[in-house]
């Protein structure tokens, strides 16, 4: 079996883990391999999994009409799921692909809920987990309503810098909310 190192690492910075309860959590999960542009998640499903990056990047992104928007762009180290409709149970409105080839270490909520009904360790990393994807969706939103397209850019590559050369620049222009032309511009600009 491949190593959980990384997503240990990760999750260890949230709280420690006793080796029982990693056990356990490890117990419970999935390995899921995707090719590049491959889809993860589709409009009317309901988001089964929370997955641990281990490599490569995920997109999430809303349809409309002849042209998407992506709303969220997950890199390598980082937790990724379409949390509403995991929490809710709800189908989603919007899809989920694979940028690249992506490793994912993944969790299905019923045995996410049994995690937490067995380690209260488990419980606690759930919780600080959580907080983190509440943590980064408000810095976005809050991104969005403050800052410039510079600033958002310049963010982007303070959190991914090492993997923006893989994500296209139509992805890129639409997470920061503007045209691939602004991008282009506000690239040559601070290159």
């Amino acid at each position: 079996m491949p190593s959980t190192e990384k997503l240990k690492k990760y999750l260890e910075q949230l709280c420690p883990i006793p080796d029982a309860d990693w056990g356990l959590f490890c117990s419970k999960l999935q390995r899921r391999s995707f090719d590049r542009k491959q889809r993860i998640l589709r409009v009317g499903e309901v988001e089964q999994y929370v997955s641990f990056i281990e490599r490569g990047i995920l997109r999430y992104y809303i349809e409309e009409d002849d042209k998407d928007i992506t709303f969220e762009l997950a890199f390598e180290n980082s937790l990724a799921a379409g949390y509403d409709s995991f929490l809710t149970r709800a189908p989603v409105v919007y899809s989920g692909e694979a940028l690249v080839a992506t490793e994912l270490w993944s969790i299905t909520y019923a045995d996410l809920q049994a995690v937490y009904a067995e380690s209260r360790a488990g419980e606690r990393l759930g919780r600080l987990a959580a907080e983190q994807l509440y943590i980064r969706k408000n810095k976005r939103q809050m991104g969005l309503l403050k800052d410039t397209a510079e600033q958002r850019y310049r963010q982007l590559l303070q959190e991914g810098s090492h993997f923006i050369q893989q994500v296209p620049l139509k992805y890129l222009a639409s997470y920061i909310g503007i045209t691939p032309q602004a991008l282009s511009r506000i690239r040559a600009r601070i290159s």
